[in-house]
């Protein structure tokens, strides 16, 4: 059996909402597959590590169906606000979900997919992926997941043989399929196509699938939706700010109601604490820069709150949404000082160091990557001046959370700045090198077993 027989466990939930929530549509037929990289780590999870190359390639870029799961690929309808301007005409352009299983968890997952053609959603589009694209999303999902993000996993890559014309990047430019292992693909963006549409059996069927297949409770509260969606989005936005993390495009239609990071095009990671910094080239007015993300994730839920109303009065809606700033808060603070190395004394005791350490990134322009990776190796060396005595004293009485003595801290930070990322795809666009890649995935992974 080419799966896992006893891990893997696939599942049909996606079908129980019916067709208005999906369009069935068929992978494109690719003049070449070769793979180049292949998460086993991930699959592990789910019961597909065991597959060999040639049938890991038939089912994550031929598409195969697996056995047990969705009978064929399903372009899933949303909408969505981009930018903040409502847009009607969205839905899954350039990919589809394709599966369904039960990870080690029990928790729902998706098998979903990026550049695998074209849809109904595809508007002027070619619904393909440039392999930089893919190897760019390679490399946000590692990092995230070793920086305690909640992020999708890129589970696969293929390289299809195509020449793609793009105008933000040199064309030609070569071609890839991406599938990605993720807890739903449920957007904010899909509750607000059936408001749209006004569509309230639709809404509460939603809320009901939500309730009970991602969140495991038997409910078909909208208000109970809403704050599991505020709580876990808070979490997103802190874990963001810990990591650094930049995603680029926080519209309503990237945001998972599982508060699960997905979906990664123009990021990047900040060098400096800097509140203003932008991942995209178009986001003149800078509406997700670092600083703004967790303004701009409450935003997009604020989205799904309206979104919510036909089935359910304002007022606990609003309350709700005012518990964003309550999950935050603690929340950025766990997520410091976890990347610290440090176990949390109180509430007060965090927020205050958390205060002390952001003002000092901001004011010094000290690496981020550079203060984490010194401050959990050790106290924080003379070296970094004056500014940082009231970090240092701050720091002083909490425990660290394990051991400090890993071989990873005695090296450089591991770090993702740009001009690596550029470098990392030099190698592979002039001489096909894909080691340079393989050894960053290793480095990121060695980062996060260090951390955990």
């Amino acid at each position: 059996m080419p799966v896992h027989p006893q891990a893997y466990r696939p599942a049909t939930d996606l079908l129980s909402l019916g067709d208005g929530f999906y369009d069935p549509v068929a992978a494109a037929d690719f003049p070449e597959t070769r793979l180049r990289f292949r998460n086993d780590r991930a699959g592990r999870e789910v019961g597909l590590d065991t597959l060999d190359d040639r049938e890991w390639i038939a089912h994550f870029a031929r598409f195969a169906p697996l056995p047990g799961t969705l009978p064929g690929p399903l372009a899933l309808r949303y909408h969505g606000h981009q930018f903040r301007t409502y847009n009607p005409d969205l839905g899954d352009g350039r990919g589809f979900t394709f599966a369904q299983m039960r990870d080690r968890q029990g928790r729902l997952m998706d098998l979903g997919t990026k550049g695998s053609g074209t849809t109904p959603w595809s508007r002027a589009g070619d619904g393909r992926l440039t392999l930089k694209g893919g190897m760019r999303e390679i490399l946000a999902t590692e990092m995230l997941e070793a920086l305690g993000v909640r992020t999708s996993r890129t589970l696969s890559l293929v390289e299809t043989g195509e020449a793609l014309e793009r105008g933000d990047e040199p064309s030609p430019t070569r071609s890839a399929v991406l599938v990605r292992l993720s807890h739903s693909h449920v957007r904010i963006g899909t509750f607000q196509r059936l408001a749209y549409h006004r569509d309230e059996d639709g809404l509460r069927a939603l809320v009901r699938y939500v309730l009970d297949r991602l969140y495991g409770e038997a409910s078909d509260d909208p208000v109970r939706l809403l704050d599991l969606v505020v709580e876990r989005t808070a979490r997103l936005a802190a874990s963001y700010m810990a990591a650094g993390f930049v995603h680029g495009v926080l519209n309503s239609d990237n945001i998972n109601v599982t508060g699960e990071s997905f979906d990664y095009g123009p990021w990047r990671f900040a060098q400096a604490w800097d509140p203003g910094f932008t991942a995209a080239y178009f986001d003149h007015a800078g509406l997700y820069a670092f600083g703004r993300q967790p303004e701009a994730i409450h935003w997009d839920v604020m989205q799904l709150a309206v979104a919510l109303r036909p089935l359910v009065e304002a007022e606990p809606l609003i309350a709700a949404l005012d518990g964003f700033a309550t999950y935050y808060q603690p929340a950025v603070a766990r997520a410091i000082l976890w990347r610290l190395g440090r176990t949390g004394r109180d509430d007060a005791a965090d927020r205050a160091l958390v205060q002390l350490v952001e003002r000092a990134l901001r004011t010094t322009g000290v690496s981020i990557d550079r203060f984490f990776h010194d401050a959990f190796a050790q106290d924080l060396p003379a070296s970094y001046g004056p500014e940082w005595a009231e970090v240092r004293t701050a720091l002083s009485p909490y425990a660290p959370r394990k051991a400090r003595d890993h071989a990873h801290w005695a090296g450089e930070p591991c770090g993702m700045p740009i001009g690596e990322v550029e470098g990392l795809w030099a190698a592979i666009d002039r001489d096909d090198d894909w080691t340079p890649l393989h050894a960053k995935v290793a480095a990121i992974r060695a980062m996060g077993a260090a951390l955990a």
